[in-house]
């Protein structure tokens, strides 16, 4: 059986979306609704990862990113596939966390230690590019109590092609994970549950908004309570029909149409932010709801940053960006997300590879 690295077919997928730009006119794309006019500052505070940052920790190749409070009161931030000093590289692992105990998010991240010690360990044991599947990817992580869990994607070959979705857990502050035993379908919901971006309500629920892994789907939302989180029986979908509306309990239909990638939705505030890569229109999307269920149509929205050709970088613009999750500590006219990017042009030896972090100042006012 042919040795597959994943990485080459998400980089066409990047090269496409990069072309958008290199080419010129969004041809035929269309967008559910036009982001609001920046009224708001967006710069870029510091690089995350990379030679020097997190060479500590052999993973100087890394992406995603996406971070949670733990029980202790730190930030765990899981990446995806990540080798020691580029793609390809023998010692291959995903998913893999590295803590922070950064306070002051204006002045930058920096990391107090990984899960596994002197070096990032592989969440759990399992080769890459085994005959059932390549890879397992990080989809998003939520603390509840003392218990720390992870929506993970598990793939095979090219970029979108789910196997199946797993959801696992930690009761140390992330040192070990267990299997919870799901084994989610990547059919489930239609194929819109493959990414996810959850958050834990006031009420004892956990609000899901997901879309497929490909990078070209809508948007639908699911509600769980926390106790039945890992059992999929157990989530309810958020659904219209003519003769009943909007209710939980029916088939779900999307919430917001688009092309829909890496996604983060957390309760700030008072409100409910998602924030995602907008892949039909090559940027970095925001948008603030009242509730999970409100509509998103009408809901504020912003973009935070534009996608842009190599060497037309600025605070505004990164080169072959994705990702986008927001980090502990922000606030919604204060905003931090861990923001990646992925050099995939020829000779450019796949760097950068590498989580940023940018801030948004005055979003929820502006």
């Amino acid at each position: 059986m042919r040795a597959f690295n994943p990485r080459i077919s998400r980089s066409t997928l990047l090269r496409g979306t990069a072309g958008v730009v290199a080419g010129g006119a969004l041809a035929g794309l269309t967008a559910p609704a036009q982001a609001e006019p920046l009224a708001m500052t967006v710069t870029k505070v510091a690089d995350l990862t990379g030679p020097g940052l997190t060479t500590e920790w052999e993973m100087e190749a890394t992406d995603l990113g996406i971070p949670t409070r733990t029980p202790d009161g730190r930030n765990l931030f899981v990446f995806g596939d990540t080798f020691e000093k580029t793609i390809g590289d023998p010692n291959w692992r995903s998913p893999v966390g590295l803590y922070s105990t950064t306070t002051d998010l204006a002045g930058g991240v920096t990391w107090s230690g990984a899960v596994g010690g002197d070096t990032a360990r592989q969440f759990w044991d399992y080769p890459h590019n085994n005959p059932e599947f390549s890879t397992v990817l990080p989809s998003d992580v939520i603390t509840i109590g003392n218990r720390i869990y992870l929506h993970a994607i598990v793939n095979k070959g090219d970029i979108g092609n789910v196997v199946r979705n797993e959801i696992w857990f930690s009761d140390d502050n992330g040192n070990t994970w267990h299997d919870t035993g799901a084994r989610i379908p990547a059919n489930f919901a239609g194929g819109l549950a493959q990414l996810i971006g959850w958050g834990l309500g006031n009420d004892d629920f956990v609000y899901i908004y997901s879309t497929g892994f490909q990078r070209d789907k809508p948007l639908i939302l699911h509600r769980v309570r926390t106790a039945n989180l890992a059992d999929t029986n157990a989530w309810e979908p958020w659904g219209w029909t003519s003769g009943g509306g909007w209710r939980w309990g029916q088939p779900p239909t999307p919430i917001l149409e688009g092309k829909f990638g890496e996604l983060s939705f957390r309760p700030l505030g008072g409100k409910w932010i998602l924030t995602w890569f907008n892949a039909g229109d090559y940027r970095m999307d925001g948008l603030i709801a009242d509730t999970p269920t409100s509509n998103l149509y009408e809901a504020k929205r912003a973009t935070f940053l534009y996608g842009t050709s190599w060497g037309n970088e600025d605070d505004t613009h990164v080169a072959q960006l994705y990702g986008g999750y927001v980090i502990p500590g922000s606030t919604l006219d204060d905003l931090h997300l861990s923001v990646s990017q992925w050099n995939t042009t020829p000779g450019a030896n796949n760097w950068p590879y590498r989580v940023m972090q940018f801030r948004v100042q005055g979003f929820g006012s502006s």
